[in-house]
């Protein structure tokens, strides 16, 4: 028990220590394996981690870039970041390190929407490529269990599937010196996984079952209840949910062993150092001897909580042990496996060891630079702050900047002893050159401090973040507005307004000098526009106006946006990404308006009333496109008089994020029955969507999902009602403009629906039966109700003419009857 005796029933539990000093009770190690951020088994991690002290790890496919976003609009590489940091603090709650085989924004294993088979995900993201990831992780990392969070079963993403069969695969590969052999040139060495389990979903698959419900006096609360406040931090995918406690169980099938057959979890594994002593041969004896020593050494640790000196004092001396044990394991005429396998687990306790002494030792460490954002070039001053809140000595501290090569760092601090109570300010001037290399959110911070200390001889070290993101940026980053323009080659606008959002990321005043590069025959005023800051992170805004060619032939183009500063060009996008639950990051991105000329016949006299959810941009890109949409308010849904629009729209998902939508939707309905015409965009089932009510005739909406959505984007589409003037007003829809469609054809198809209802399109991924539910339209009083799952917002934010085209046409059928 962590606490004994009454004094003990008023102490708070010391959670941080805790943490520290758990993981040293075992030598086993844990690998739960998806495809998404957020596919980790989070209460049984918590368990295995909070309440074992396994070192338990998740390692995911990709970023999670093809996801929704339920915070924001942020898409793509954007949501990536946002959704990897997210799952590094769900991993902290639970003691679990986060890790990816997607090593950059758009890699080739990247998030691009739902698949239904792991051939198609392995054909898209690269089989050999995403397998040789995997080896190699699963030889640096060395786990002991491997478990892939789904089955490949044809009810699961194929996402899940891929990195199941990869993962069954590894089981075997890992330790098959011919399976890319050149990892084993490099250092590596091949690793046996001992076992592989897959979450058993029926009776007959169940080989073992774990109690993970218990209480947890240190948490104060279940392992399941732990798992889900983990989860809440996926905060842009709506998860985590309160949960009681209760009883849970974990049923699991033993899939692969090389342990021997016995199906409980740790059975044929030593759970610790004591167990590897008895694996031993007889003629290490001095080794059986020392490994069973240390053990009882961390096992004494342990039973010293909530004592930070007594922790402090025994993980010193433990420390000492583990490096001798290294030294003479080295020395052993052990196998070379069995010896490999041993000096990973002292390692791994060298690491947790160094923690426990950290921990206990009170050292506080605060480290912050003069700049978070930094230019080429630049100098920033960097101040370390050390405290000793604990009751011993520490000798030898010293703090070193840690820093990318050609990176200088000048300072006059020598090592410092550290009394109790004692405050010492460690000062750094750090130079960044002009090759430095510009931020990255994936990539290991520009500049960490480690810490350094003695205590009985024994030198500690950890590694710490400055406060906030430390970002290497270009000198001044543009923010286009819009970043996305439509040229319509039916009525050719004479005067396209550009604003550019121009930021001094140097740290004193700047000239900059914004212009933008046109195709042949456009003509943009001015040439170029000039801009003088003052201060660091100065915001300015300069406007250009863009006039298209009036034969402009239809296709793609774009515009390039640069600043010469200081006799330097820039030519980057830096978009901001803040969220109190994770922090601020950045994302580089070249700074360009994406534009597509095409035929956009529309009705001029059309007024469109939009409901955005905060999840789409859908109502900015029409009013872009030359279509007048007026967004509405909460007043305006709640008070106004609705039947000035001739058509109203619903954002996507957007009786999820707006109560005030819920709250006026017999207003909505009351509007389509004195004759108005309501578009609805797709919706989640549990997205405050009543299939009986929200809708004027019964609509429910396709769950589970999978069985539910067209993921094939070149799905071939039947258009079921030719003659309707949803195809051939304003624009005739012909089979091109069901071209080059993005991610998936739509989503969340519904799958019952009222006979008042009627059916526009069909279409199906290939082997499959197809849905006719992806436009349903009803006549309701005077009025139409039209509802669409088709993923018509990635059509228009991705500039696919036919998005812009068949959208068009369904919301201008207010203005056509």
């Amino acid at each position: 028990m962590p606490f004994s005796g009454s004094a003990a029933k008023a102490q708070e539990p010391d959670v941080d220590l805790w943490n520290a000093v758990k993981p040293l009770e075992t030598t086993v190690t844990f690998l739960n394996t998806g495809a998404h951020p957020d596919d980790e088994r989070s209460d049984f991690l918590a368990y295995l981690s909070r309440g074992l002290g396994v070192k338990t790890s998740s390692l995911i496919g990709n970023r999670g870039e093809g996801g929704q976003n339920e915070i924001g609009d942020e898409l793509g590489n954007g949501l990536g970041i946002i959704r990897s940091r997210e799952m590094i603090e769900a991993a902290k709650i639970t003691g679990v390190k986060a890790y990816h085989l997607s090593e950059t924004t758009s890699d080739a294993i990247y998030d691009f929407g739902f698949s239904k088979s792991p051939e198609d995900t392995l054909a898209q993201w690269g089989e050999e490529l995403t397998y040789e990831r995997l080896i190699r992780f699963i030889r640096t990392y060395q786990p002991d269990i491997v478990m892939p969070s789904f089955r490949n079963v044809d009810t699961q993403h194929g996402h899940h599937r891929a990195m199941e069969i990869l993962s069954e695969r590894a089981f075997k590969d890992a330790a098959n010196a011919a399976v890319f052999p050149e990892q084993l040139k490099e250092g590596l060495s091949v690793w046996q996984v001992k076992k592989l389990y897959l979450p058993a979903e029926t009776k007959e698959q169940v080989t073992t079952s774990i109690e993970i419900g218990m209480y947890d006096p240190i948490y104060k609360m279940t392992y399941p209840q732990l798992g889900e406040q983990s989860r809440y931090m996926h905060k842009s995918q709506g998860m985590g949910n309160d949960i009681p406690a209760a009883p849970r169980q974990v049923n699991l099938e033993l899939l692969y062993s090389a342990v021997g057959n016995k199906p409980e979890l740790f059975a044929g594994i030593p759970y610790n150092f004591s167990d590897w002593a008895k694996e031993l041969p007889k003629t290490e004896n001095d080794l059986k001897v020392h490994f069973t020593k240390l053990q009882g050494q961390l096992e004494s640790i342990v039973a010293s909580y909530p004592s930070r000196e007594q922790v402090f004092e025994q993980s010193q001396s433990a420390l000492k042990e583990v490096r001798n044990l290294q030294k003479k394991t080295k020395q052993s005429k052990l196998s070379e496996a069995v010896k490999n396998d041993l000096l990973h687990k002292l390692a791994l306790k060298e690491e947790q060891l160094e923690t426990a002494s950290f921990t206990a030792s009170q050292l506080v460490v605060d480290a912050s630079s003069e700049f978070n954002i930094l230019t080429k070039g630049q100098t920033t001053h960097v101040t370390v702050s050390l405290k000793n809140n604990g009751k011993q000595k520490l000798h030898n501290v010293n703090a070193d900047l840690i820093v990318p090569d050609g990176w200088n760092v000048t300072s006059k601090n020598n090592q410092t002893n550290l009394a109790p109570g004692e405050v010492k300010k460690l000062s750094y001037q750090v130079a960044i050159p002009e090759n430095a290399e510009y931020y990255h959110a994936y990539k290991t911070p520009a500049i960490q401090a480690k810490i350094t200390y003695e205590s009985t001889g024994t030198k500690v070290s950890q590694m710490k973040d400055l406060n906030g993101t430390i970002a290497v940026l270009p000198d001044v980053g543009l923010t286009l507005s819009p970043e996305d323009i439509v040229v319509n080659t039916a009525d050719v606008q004479e005067a396209i307004p550009v604003s550019i959002k121009v930021q001094n990321y140097r740290d004193d005043a700047a000239q900059a000098s914004v212009s933008l590069k046109v195709p042949q025959g456009w003509k943009v005023t001015p040439s170029k526009a000039e801009v003088a800051f003052s201060k660091h992170l100065e915001e300015k805004e300069v406007n250009f106006t863009l006039t298209p060619p009036k034969d402009i032939k239809a296709g793609d183009f774009k515009i390039a946006a640069e600043a010469a500063v200081n006799g330097k060009t820039f030519n980057s996008t830096v978009q901001t990404i803040s969220y109190d639950h994770i922090g601020t990051f950045y994302y580089e991105y070249p700074a360009q308006v994406n534009g597509v000329a095409f035929e956009l016949l529309k009705n001029d006299n059309l007024k469109i009333g939009y409901i955005e959810s905060g999840f789409d941009k859908v109502a900015d890109y029409l009013n872009n496109a030359g279509l007048h949409i007026t967004k509405l308010t909460e007043s305006d849904l709640k008070t106004a008089d609705l039947s000035q629009y001739d058509t109203i729209v619903v954002g996507i998902r957007a009786y999820l994020s707006r109560a005030d939508l819920i709250a006026s939707n017999e207003r909505l309905k009351q509007y389509v029955y004195n004759g108005g015409h309501l578009v609805v965009q797709y919706h989640k089932p549990g997205d405050g969507w009543n299939a009986q009510t929200t809708a004027p005739y019964p609509l429910t909406i396709g769950n589970v999902s999978i069985k539910w959505r067209v993921t094939d984007e070149n799905a071939k589409v039947t258009v079921l009602q030719p003659d309707s003037p949803l195809f051939n007003y304003p624009n005739k829809i012909t089979e091109s403009d069901w071209d080059h469609w993005i991610q998936e054809r739509g989503l969340y198809f519904p799958m019952a629906w009222d006979n008042h209802y009627e059916t526009f399109v069909r279409m199906a991924d290939p082997g499959e039966a197809p849905f006719d539910g992806g436009i349903l339209m009803a006549k309701y009083g005077k009025g139409t109700y039209l509802y669409t799952n088709l993923v018509f917002y990635r059509q228009i934010q991705g500039q696919v003419p036919g998005g812009y085209r068949i959208f068009t046409n369904l919301i201008s059928y207010g203005g056509n009857k």
